[in-house]
């Protein structure tokens, strides 16, 4: 798809999101044996009308389309903010490898806030989890979007 770097590329799906009125979340799905951008997505939710058209969500559904595969595994997720308990449980039945996000989302994140999902005992398939990467800029872009919503 792009030779831009996946974190990079996150962070342009969340400010396509921004600039369509979305909630500004980018996500992106990675092989990691080569490199290659498998699926990108922002938030689509106003959009779609649809409550689960949450970034994670939209590119775990173009990943296991565009590889004609239900489950993806060894392959990682980067996404600009923590992954709420509905992406978090796609996450689980999609067996991605890992996930590396942005800013912590205390207030509805379900990874290392809220629900945990991944520490639940009834979690049958848990990432390897990484945090808080470009926090700040994630947190930044986050803050922005509301700020000028308001």
């Amino acid at each position: 798809m792009s030779a831009m770097p996946p974190l990079e590329r996150a962070f342009a799906e969340a400010a396509a999101a921004a600039a369509r009125g979305e909630v500004p979340v980018g996500a992106v799905i990675v092989d990691p044996a080569d490199g290659r951008i498998i699926a990108a997505a922002g938030n689509r939710t106003e959009e779609l009308a649809d409550p689960t058209a949450h970034a994670e969500v939209l590119a775990i559904r173009q990943a296991c389309a565009a590889l004609g595969e239900p489950r993806l595994p060894g392959l990682d997720l980067y996404v600009t903010l923590e992954p709420c308990a509905l992406c978090a449980a796609a996450i689980s039945f999609a067996r991605l490898r890992r996930v590396y996000f942005g800013a912590y989302d205390p207030k509805g994140g379900g990874v290392e806030h809220g629900p945990r999902f991944f520490q639940q005992p009834t979690c049958h398939h848990a990432p390897d989890v990484y945090g808080g990467l470009q926090e700040r800029r994630a947190a930044d872009q986050l803050r922005a979007f509301f700020r000028d919503r308001r």
